[in-house]
C-alpha cells in the first residue's frame, strides 16, 4: 500500500459519508487558520505527511512550515500552520494528529535509546513489530530518531530463526537449504541466523556461510563472551528482552547492532494539537 492509499483509507475510515459536525456547523466557503501546537518534549516527525493529508482533502489549503522532522521540540512550539476552508481543516484534524503523534513518539523513543549509546560503537535497529500497514511510516520514523531499519520484511534479507532451525532440522540443514535455494532461484541475500545458546553459536562459527549472528536472548556476560567467541568474522546483533535499564550494558559489550521492538510497539505517542485561530464575528 503506497502512501497516498494509506491516506486515503486513514480520511475514509474516520469521515465515512461526511464530517456532519463541521458540515452543521461551519458557514461553507469560509476561510480559516490553525496551527499546530506540541505540548510534550520530544523528535518531530510526520510535518511533510501531514501536508500531504491536508492537501488531499484539499488541495486549496495552504500549509507553511516553521519546525522539520528531526527536529527537537518542546512545549509550546508551533510546528506549522494551515489556511484553508475551515471545513477541510476540521476534517484532516484527526488524521493529521493520528499520525504525528504516533510518528513523533517512535522517533522520540528511538532518539532516547540512540543517545543512551553516544560513544559506542553500537548501532540500534527496528523490528518487523509495525503497526499493520504502516510499516513504512514507522520504520522512517525509527530513522529520523537516529536509529537504522532492520529488513523492510521477508522479502529482502534471509533471516533463519528458531523456528526455521526446529523446522529444518538444525542449525546447519536450514544454513544449507538456504545456499540450495540462492542456487537455486538465482536470489541472493544477506543471511542472518538466530542462536539461542552457546551450542548452536559453536555450530554456526564452524559451518559459517551467513553473515550475521543474532544473539537471542542472551546475559550481558554471554553477550561479552559470544562476541568474543565471533571476534569480527561476521556482524553481530543481540535481540530479546533488552530495556532502556540494559540497553548500555548489551552495547558496551562491543555488539554491533541491537534491535528493539519496543521501538515501535511499545511507545507513547507525544501529545499534540491543532487550534484554530478564533475568527473575527464580521467573518460571518
Amino acid at each position: 500500500m503506497t502512501i497516498d492509499e494509506i491516506i486515503i483509507s486513514a480520511l475514509a475510515e474516520d469521515i465515512g459519508d461526511g464530517d456532519h459536525t463541521s458540515l452543521a456547523t461551519i458557514p461553507a466557503g469560509i476561510a480559516g487558520k490553525a496551527k499546530l501546537l506540541v505540548k510534550d518534549h520530544g523528535i518531530l516527525c510526520g510535518v511533510d505527511l501531514a501536508k500531504q493529508i491536508f492537501q488531499v482533502v484539499d488541495p486549496a489549503i495552504l500549509v507553511a512550515i516553521s519546525i522539520r522532522d528531526g527536529a527537537s521540540i518542546k512545549p509550546g512550539d508551533v510546528v506549522f500552520e494551515v489556511t484553508g476552508n475551515r471545513a477541510s481543516i476540521l476534517r484532516s484534524e484527526r488524521v493529521v494528529l493520528n499520525f504525528m503523534q504516533r510518528l513523533s513518539g517512535i522517533a522520540t523513543a528511538t532518539h532516547q535509546a540512540v543517545k543512551q549509546l553516544e560513544g559506542l560503537k553500537t548501532k540500534i535497529l527496528d523490528t518487523r513489530k509495525t503497526t499493520p500497514l504502516l510499516r513504512e511510516l514507522e520504520k522512517y520514523a525509527v530513522r529520523t530518531g537516529g536509529g537504522q531499519n532492520h529488513r523492510m520484511g521477508l522479502y529482502d534479507m534471509v533471516l533463519i530463526k528458531d523456528n526455521h532451525v526446529d523446522y529444518a532440522g538444525g542449525i546447519v540443514q536450514a544454513i544449507n537449504s538456504v545456499e540450495a535455494y540462492f542456487n537455486r532461484t538465482g536470489k541472493k541475500l544477506k543471511i542472518e541466523i538466530e542462536v539461542r545458546n552457546f551450542s548452536e553459536l559453536h555450530q554456526v562459527l564452524d559451518h559459517g556461510k551467513i553473515d550475521r549472528i543474532m544473539l537471542d536472548n542472551f546475559t550481558v556476560n554471554d553477550m561479552h563472551e559470544a562476541v568474543r567467541m565471533i571476534d569480527g568474522r561476521f556482524e553481530t546483533e543481540a535481540s530479546g528482552g533488552i530495556t532502556e535499564e540494559t540497553l548500555r550494558a548489551y552495547a558496551e559489550t562491543g555488539v554491533d547492532y541491537i534491535s528493539m521492538g519496543a521501538l515501535t510497539h511499545h511507545i507513547k505517542s507525544l501529545d499534540m494539537s491543532l487550534k484554530a485561530e478564533k475568527p473575527n464575528t464580521t467573518d460571518f
